[in-house]
């Protein structure tokens, strides 16, 4: 029985580090080094699931191309217990702008035919087989919300959702939890995380908003703020520095899906999705940064001193 299995959401980042993420003038920039990466959200929330001791599966979709080649080395590295599919239309990518700060802005192909769908002969055994489902939001992964049996609890990530745009609907509607960034929300996450609760089945929801932390919502209860960890002074982490906050969104929550699978408390998850996330920041590229259940159990202690 897995502890995880994770539904869609691999593909391959093309990280562009820059001064600044703004268009300056003329027609070209020199740039650090450019570097491909697998990336995107199924994979930062399997890898660091993985690595910190769950046992972990991860389903989707590639593409038989170069980059397909690349996810499947990197998977074999990792030990990874990944299953794919073969998809006509390649493997999904990213070009992502990182500047000074560590700050991204992504350009997303998702390159998948709009009629893509994952057959339920291929995840419904694996479906079968865990605990917990945390279903990615590409549009190839939707038949696996209705096919989920009751007990096993689901998770979604929403991502940059706007409160209002019907494709994440589905996905916020299926899950116990859901988390999303508050960035395309206007300033008032309250809304849209209200909406998520008064429309499906979620006991929490949170909205995550980078440097400035974050907001969580159970249900029957207020909005409350929480800060971002400054895991220099709290944590100790003498040599930290955001440097790339691509997959940090995805450490975060795996952090949280780890504590929720040793019976710890909305506190407890929290904390342990602040300390992942502050973790992915520290290297560059996408998810090459996976925090050990060693060094997270540690942070965690001296949170609470």
């Amino acid at each position: 029985m897995l502890d995880i299995l994770v539904v869609g959401g691999v593909g391959v980042d093309t990280i562009v580090r820059v001064p600044e993420i703004a268009i300056g003038e003329g027609d070209s920039l020199g740039v650090e080094p450019i570097y491909d990466y697998v990336a995107h959200t199924g994979n930062g929330v399997a890898l660091g699931c993985l690595h910190l001791g769950l046992a972990t599966r991860f389903i989707d979709y590639i593409g038989d191309d170069e980059q397909g080649r690349l996810v499947l080395r990197h998977y074999e590295e990792h030990g990874l217990d990944f299953r794919h599919l073969i998809s006509p239309n390649g493997t999904s990518r990213s070009v992502n702008l990182v500047d000074a700060g560590g700050r991204r802005f992504s350009f997303y192909d998702y390159r998948h035919d709009g009629d893509l769908r994952m057959p339920a002969e291929f995840f419904g055994p694996h479906v079968a087989d865990t605990r917990h489902v945390h279903v990615s939001i590409p549009n190839h992964t939707r038949d696996v919300l209705a096919a989920i049996p009751e007990g096993v609890t689901v998770s979604t990530d929403l991502h940059g959702w706007d409160g209002e745009a019907e494709h994440q609907k589905a996905f916020a509607q299926r899950a116990d939890l859901v988390t999303m960034s508050a960035a395309r929300l206007g300033g008032d996450p309250e809304k849209a995380m209200r909406w998520v609760l008064d429309n499906g089945r979620a006991s929490i929801v949170i909205a995550t908003d980078g440097e400035h932390g974050g907001y969580v919502l159970e249900r029957g209860g207020s909005l409350e703020h929480y800060d971002a960890i400054d895991p220099v002074r709290e944590l100790g982490w003498t040599d930290w520095a955001p440097v790339d906050s691509n997959g940090a969104g995805d450490a975060f929550v795996s952090g949280m899906l780890w504590a929720r699978a040793q019976g710890g408390d909305l506190a407890m998850a929290l904390d342990a999705g602040r300390v992942a996330g502050a973790y992915a920041c520290r290297t560059k590229g996408t998810s090459t940064a996976l925090i050990s259940t060693e060094l997270m159990t540690e942070s965690l202690a001296a949170l609470r001193k």
